[in-house]
């Protein structure tokens, strides 16, 4: 393992822990380690992330040649200094990499949840002078966009065109919606070909509804539109659907 922190008793005490989470002490050093232990928050981590090591260690003996006890006597026989040593780095490695790994998971879904439902942008909605800006960048990006599908539903008789732009994390698409009468709070979700559902944003329609063509004020003529990410390629997508937070579904369009 590696050596002491600055500020720590020195390395061997920091080594013990290694042995201390496989079980191999015996009570007047295992004592001496809990003493210790108490007042060494790295050695706390450090168990923490090793817990569970016992076991792996009595896995090893079935393998041929390891010189390691038999499983059910790891705690009663000793394995060798450099065994337990390379054991706990290994271990610590291992995890290692899968905390960077989930440290990456976790950037790109909240960047998938900036560019999703947080992203959610009606033309009409909202007075700050932030939100007009993001309002005229989703209905520019929609007219920029050159790949685009369409559809009505023929119950609801609402309009949906989704325009999608493949980038290196995803999907990223603008859907334009009208004939939609509120009020009401909607998802855009973006279904894949192996079924899995990906909810890409989502937002509310006032009362006096969105795209409707004989309304009374140009507010409630004009279209919606809002922009999001699936971690979707375009090329996984089955179809997009949009849907009510209650379940209904307002109209699906084929990618």
């Amino acid at each position: 393992m590696s050596g002491s922190m600055m500020g720590s008793p020195g390395p061997n005490e920091h080594e013990t822990v290694g042995a201390y989470a496989l079980g191999i002490l015996d009570d007047s050093e295992a004592t001496a380690f809990e003493i210790h232990l108490a007042t060494c928050e790295w050695c706390a981590q450090q168990l923490d992330e090793l817990a569970g090591m016992e076991p792996m260690l009595a896995a090893l003996a079935d393998l041929p040649g390891t010189g390691t006890p038999a499983i059910g006597e790891s705690l009663s026989a000793k394995p060798s200094p450099r065994l337990v040593e390379k054991l706990v780095d290994d271990i610590g490695e291992r995890r290692a990499l899968k905390r960077r790994r989930s440290f990456y998971m976790v950037a790109a879904a909240a960047a998938l949840i900036i560019a999703g439902p947080l992203a959610a942008i009606a033309v009409n909605g909202g007075d700050s002078g932030a939100g007009k800006s993001d309002e005229a960048g989703a209905k520019a990006a929609f007219t920029t966009i050159s790949d685009k599908v369409s559809a009505t539903d023929s119950s609801t008789r609402v309009q949906a065109t989704v325009a999608m732009e493949k980038k290196d994390w995803g999907t990223w698409g603008v859907v334009e919606l009208s004939n939609v009468k509120g009020p009401l709070k909607c998802s855009l979700i973006a279904v894949g070909k192996n079924g899995e559902r990906e909810t890409m944003s989502t937002w509310s329609v006032p009362k006096w509804g969105y795209g409707i063509p004989n309304a009374k004020t140009e507010q409630a003529k004009a279209p919606l539109y809002a922009q999001g990410g699936a971690a979707f390629q375009p090329n996984e997508i089955d179809h997009f659907e949009v849907m009510t937070f209650d379940g209904k579904k307002l109209v699906a369009v084929d990618a």
